[in-house]
């Protein structure tokens, strides 16, 4: 278990925060207690918490593993209400979608896996996030700064 709590020498703060909600060994939270946390540690709302849950409970069976917390806490983490602040900035009209011509400049100052993203890569992202509804929601969005912050570019 010591060893486990180490991480390249480091103390691994995503197993610290994960085990205060714990109620056995199993490495895994039930939606309730996963919410609890999400709300506590990260100071969101239970909708924030909720639609967190939701992006990160990847086989969809609502318990949050401690591979699926950690995707979490790697891609989002901290930031997680910056990039809920970010996206009721960049909303159009309190429609639950963003303003894609907004969501562009914005995304000009975003920091990626690789840097600054040119306007040909902040296109892709916002055309493949937006998909044929050309729309995104919160959940969209969340993915897709997900996959920004993973971003090496092309080589």
């Amino acid at each position: 278990m010591a060893q486990e709590a180490q991480q390249n020498g480091n103390k691994d703060e995503a197993l610290s925060i994960f085990s205060k909600y714990q109620s056995s060994f199993a490495r895994r939270l039930k939606k309730p207690e996963a919410m609890s946390m999400l709300m506590t540690e990260f100071n969101l709302t239970e909708i924030e918490a909720q639609i967190f849950f939701q992006a990160f409970d990847k086989d969809k069976n609502d318990v949050l593993s401690l591979w699926e917390f950690r995707q979490f806490y790697q891609t989002i983490g901290a930031n997680a209400h910056d990039m809920i602040e970010l996206f009721r900035k960049l909303e159009k009209d309190n429609s639950g979608n963003v303003d894609i011509d907004k969501a562009f400049e914005a995304l000009k100052n975003v920091d990626s896996g690789k840097g600054k993203l040119s306007e040909e890569e902040i296109a892709m992202f916002l055309k493949t996030t937006a998909g044929e509804s050309k729309t995104i929601d919160l959940h969209k969005f969340l993915n897709m700064m997900c996959r920004l912050k993973v971003y090496k570019g092309v080589e």
